[in-house]
């Protein structure tokens, strides 16, 4: 088993990797939530079937009582609707302050069910249990938890922690292939952003059953660099703004699209070769950057340039998190490997956008 820490005093938090960890939920929750009775399972209607009984019965074998709330698969129940209903669904069941909350599933579930337990009787403890490669190496660690409001995505939520995270990597293999290469996204980031090696490492294998050979060491490698950015900045308001290269743009292309034509990881990659052209157009990136970037995600079968409106541009740029005022911090490369950040007016940003190639 590949184990690392999320040490934040007061806070911390094993992340663990291992195939067929699932089966092993019970004893590893027992072991951090020993007073808990009751744990809330939130899960959606395409991981329930596929993966909840084995939990259950894991978690039941430890001495809890579980309650299963299934939401529908997709983007759209990380709403504040669901969320209330959640709420009250866990106040149906009784859940107490010494109980807590499990997420089942990929980066929607996590999200949602992370801000239901930060609010819920003003906070109770939840355990990650990722099942897509997209939350397996992004979501589930870190602490942000967050849903949806009609202007835009994650405008509503909370920092965090939670009490484990448990990855089996298994569960990736019945993972559709569009769906485990827009996971594929993110995992290019962290090369982009932090390891150039690690990049190469990634370019050198485009398929899916040759990633899926290394699978435990690119999850150790995503998890353990984001661990040490979540270490150093929890809160986003520093270092941890490298992680949203490619964000900026991608939550545009996610708005062009109305989030049901690109997937948040296509428009990832499509942001970040976005990000890296617009890099070297202001002097910052070198200019054999984008095409590295865009050989990668071409082989990943993911977009490399998606068409929007600056009317969408402005619409994202506007609602970005990383904004202050009338400026915005924009993450770009100065090197593969490497990411710095760049603030600049939004008016500016706009204007160098439309005349990127």
């Amino acid at each position: 088993m590949k184990t690392l820490t999320v040490a934040l005093p007061g806070r911390e938090y094993d992340i663990l990797i291992e195939r067929g960890l699932l089966s092993q939920a019970g004893e590893r929750v027992r072991a951090v939530l020993p007073k808990a009775r009751k744990l809330a399972v939130v899960t959606d209607t395409n991981v329930g079937p596929l993966y909840y009984n084995r939990v259950k019965a894991g978690l039941e074998a430890a001495g809890f009582e579980t309650a299963v709330f299934v939401i529908p698969a997709g983007e759209q129940s990380k709403n504040p609707g669901q969320l209330a209903r959640l709420w009250e669904d866990f106040m149906e069941f009784g859940l107490t302050r010494t109980d807590g909350v499990v997420a089942l599933g990929g980066g929607v579930v996590g999200d949602l069910a992370g801000f239901a337990a930060a609010a819920i009787l003003r906070g109770v403890a939840f355990v990650q249990l990722p099942t897509t490669l997209l939350a397996q190496v992004d979501s589930s660690v870190g602490g942000k938890v967050a849903v949806d409001l009609d202007h835009g995505k994650n405008l509503a939520g909370a920092f965090h922690q939670p009490r484990l995270v448990l990855m089996d990597p298994d569960t990736l293999d019945t993972l559709p292939l569009p769906v485990f290469m827009a996971g594929m996204a993110e995992v290019v980031k962290y090369g982009c952003i932090w390891d150039g090696d690690f990049f190469d490492f990634l370019a050198a294998r485009p398929s899916r059953e040759q990633l899926t050979a290394d699978i435990e060491h690119i999850l150790y490698t995503c998890c353990d660099i984001k661990r040490q950015v979540v270490m150093e900045d929890e809160l986003d308001t520093g270092l941890r703004m490298i992680l949203n290269f490619g964000h900026t743009l991608g939550h545009a292309y996610e708005l062009a699209g109305r989030y049901e034509q690109w997937s948040h990881g296509q428009a990832v990659a499509a942001g970040m070769c976005a990000a890296a052209r617009l890099g070297v157009s202001l002097g910052v990136t070198p200019p054999e950057v984008p095409a590295q970037i865009e050989r990668a995600c071409a082989a990943l079968g993911l977009p490399t340039r998606i068409s929007c409106s600056q009317e969408d541009y402005a619409a994202a740029i506007g609602l970005d998190k990383k904004g202050a005022g009338a400026d915005i911090t924009l993450i770009l490369l100065d090197k593969m490997g490497r990411a710095v950040p760049r603030k600049m007016p939004r008016q500016e940003l706009l204007n160098r956008l439309e005349a990127i190639p």
